[in-house]
C-alpha cells in the first residue's frame, strides 16, 4: 500500500480559540471547521515554547527546545544541533520533501552560499524580510521576495512601515493575490500539482507555512474591514491583573511597547484586522484542501493544521507571546486522515508540537524513533492512554529573569517565574480564563507544593538546568524602577 502523502499547514502566531470549531463566535473559519470536521480537533494542545525558532525546532525534531537548539550569533538566532530532522528521514523513507514559507531555520545564509533547509528537498522561503534585511535586500534569499518583485510589487509588502512587533493595524498595500499567505497557498498547490504528475506512485511532505497571522495585522483588502470591531468583545483583564500578580517584567513590557496608548477601541479594531488575517488564511487552507480533493489523493493525504504559538491579543493588557497564559501557549491542532483515522471528534487529550514528528513518521512505517514526542494515533484510538501533564516555558541565556515554565493538567496549571519567584496556580476547569490565581490561597497550599514538585522533576529529568538552582527553581531579583520606564523600541520595523 502506498504511504500516505503529507500536508503539514503551520501558521505564525494564531490563538487556538481563533477558529469557529473552537467555539468562537465571531472570526469565520469555514474551511478550518470542515478540516475539523474530517478528523480530529485537540482542544488542549500546546507549544512547547511560545516563540517561533525554538517552536519549529520542536516541530522538526520532535525534541523540546532547551535539548535540540543552540545560540547562534552569526544570524541571531537559534541553530539546530545534532539530532535527526523531519526532512532527511520522511526522504530516507521515500517521500519527496517540499517546504513553502517561513520556516525560520538558521543560519541564515549570505547570498550564494546554500540555504538551511535540514532535509527538505524543495524549499521556497518568505521570512518576513528578516533574511533579507541582513544582506540589504539581496535578491535569491527569500523566494517571496523575489516573486513580489518580478510581478512589480517589489517593496510594498512593507510599505505600510508598520513592523513586525508593531501592533497598530493597518492593511496591506498588495493586493489578495500577492500576499504573502496566497504565495505559500499558490506555491504549495503548484508543487503537490507538479509531484503528482511526475511521480505519482511517490509520496509527498509538504510543509506550507504561513506568515500570518503575525503581526503587522495587515490583512489585504477587503479583509480589513471584514469584521465590525464593535461587535468583537474586549479582551479578557487588564494589566493591573499583571501587576498584581508580581510579573514586573511584563508589567515593564507594556511601558516599553506603549501598549498604554492603546484604547479599548483600538484593541478592538486590532482584533478586527487578525480575525481578517485568519479568514484570509482559511481560505488559502481551502484551496490546498480543493486541490487535494480535485486530485484524488485527499483520503490518503494527512493534513495537520497548527501553529508555531498564540498571541495574547490584549488580554491582560499584553500581546504576542512569551507568557504561559492560554492566549500565548495554546494552539490549534487539527489532525484529519480520512483513510487512518476518525472523523469529527474533540479531543480533550493534551498534545503539543513535538508529537507531529513521532506520528508522522509512524503512519509513514517508521516507529523506532525516540523523541520527547507522542504518536497521537494509538491514543486517538483510544488504544493507549495520552499524557497526564505538559510543560512548555521560556528561557533564555542573555535575559534569564525572563525565565518562565508552565506545568499543565486537565484540570490545572502551575506557573513559575524567576522574576521574583513568582507562582501562579490556576483552576483550568472553572477558571479557563486564568482570572484567579489560588497559589496565594491557603487552602491550595498542598497542591501548590505538589505541582511545584512535578514541575522540578520534570526539570531534572529531562536536564531543564536553565530554569534550576541547585535543588529549586532559580529566582532572581525584580527590576528596578528604572527599568519599567519606557524606551526606544523599533518594533522590527525594516525596509525589506
Amino acid at each position: 500500500m502506498k504511504k500516505p502523502n503529507i500536508l503539514l499547514i503551520t501558521c505564525d502566531q494564531m490563538r487556538a480559540d481563533a477558529m469557529g470549531c473552537a467555539g468562537n463566535p465571531i472570526v469565520k473559519t469555514p474551511n478550518l471547521d470542515a478540516l475539523a470536521a474530517s478528523g480530529i480537533n485537540f482542544a488542549n494542545a500546546y507549544t512547547p515554547y511560545p516563540v517561533c525558532e525554538p517552536a519549529r525546532a520542536s516541530i522538526t525534531t520532535g525534541m523540546y527546545p532547551h535539548k535540540c537548539l543552540v545560540f547562534n550569533p552569526k544570524s541571531g538566532g537559534e541553530e539546530i544541533t545534532d539530532f535527526p530532522v523531519l526532512g532527511t528521514e520522511l526522504t530516507k523513507l521515500g517521500y519527496t520533501t517540499y517546504a513553502m514559507g517561513k520556516l525560520h531555520y538558521h543560519p541564515y545564509t549570505p547570498p550564494g552560499q546554500p540555504k538551511t533547509t535540514h532535509g527538505i528537498q524543495h524549499v521556497e522561503f518568505a521570512e518576513s524580510g528578516r533574511w533579507a534585511n541582513l544582506y540589504d535586500g539581496a535578491a535569491g534569499l527569500e523566494d517571496y521576495l523575489d516573486y513580489l518583485e518580478a510581478v512589480g510589487w517589489g517593496g510594498y509588502s512593507r510599505a505600510h512601515a508598520v513592523g513586525n512587533n508593531d501592533i497598530f493595524p493597518t492593511v496591506s498595500p498588495l493586493p489578495e493575490e500577492h500576499y504573502v499567505d496566497s504565495w505559500v497557498a499558490s506555491r504549495a498547490v503548484s508543487h503537490m500539482q507538479q509531484h503528482l504528475e511526475d511521480t505519482p506512485d511517490k509520496p509527498f511532505f509538504m510543509w506550507a507555512s504561513f506568515p500570518k497571522p503575525h503581526s503587522p495585522y495587515d490583512p489585504p483588502r477587503p479583509y480589513d474591514a471584514m469584521y465590525d470591531p464593535r461587535e468583537i468583545p474586549l479582551p479578557i483583564g487588564t494589566i493591573d491583573d499583571i501587576r498584581n500578580r508580581g510579573l514586573d517584567e511584563d508589567y515593564a513590557r507594556y511601558f516599553k511597547y506603549q501598549w498604554d496608548t492603546v484604547s479599548d477601541a483600538a484593541k478592538q479594531v486590532i482584533l478586527a484586522h487578525y480575525y481578517g488575517l485568519i479568514s484570509f488564511q482559511d481560505k488559502q487552507v481551502g484551496r490546498m484542501l480543493d486541490f487535494l480533493q480535485q486530485a484524488g489523493v485527499r483520503d490518503n493525504t494527512i493534513v495537520i493544521f497548527t501553529a508555531d504559538h498564540g498571541d495574547m491579543m490584549g488580554d491582560f493588557g499584553l500581546y504576542f507571546k512569551t507568557v504561559m497564559y492560554r492566549g500565548s501557549i495554546d494552539v490549534p491542532f487539527i489532525v484529519s486522515y480520512p483513510n487512518g483515522l476518525p472523523a469529527n471528534i474533540v479531543s480533550n487529550e493534551l498534545v503539543g508540537l513535538q508529537d507531529i514528528f513521532p506520528t508522522l513518521f509512524a503512519f509513514a512505517g517508521k516507529t523506532d524513533i525516540n523523541t520527547d514526542g507522542l504518536d497521537l494515533a494509538p491514543i486517538i484510538k483510544g488504544e493507549q492512554p495520552g499524557r497526564e501533564s505538559y510543560v512548555a516555558y521560556f528561557c533564555t541565556d542573555e535575559y534569564p529573569q525572563n525565565g518562565r515554565i508552565a506545568l499543565v493538567t486537565k484540570d490545572f496549571k502551575y506557573i513559575y517565574t524567576v522574576s521574583g519567584g513568582v507562582e501562579e496556580l490556576y483552576d483550568m476547569k472553572n477558571d479557563p480564563c486564568e482570572k484567579n490565581n489560588l497559589a496565594t490561597k491557603p487552602e491550595f497550599a498542598a497542591l501548590l507544593c505538589e505541582k511545584r514538585s512535578e514541575l522540578h522533576r520534570w526539570c531534572v529529568q529531562n536536564n531543564h538546568s536553565q530554569m534550576l538552582d541547585g535543588d529549586r527553581f532559580k529566582s532572581l531579583p525584580k527590576p528596578d524602577a528604572a527599568s519599567l520606564k519606557p524606551v526606544q523600541n523599533m518594533f522590527g520595523r525594516r525596509r525589506f
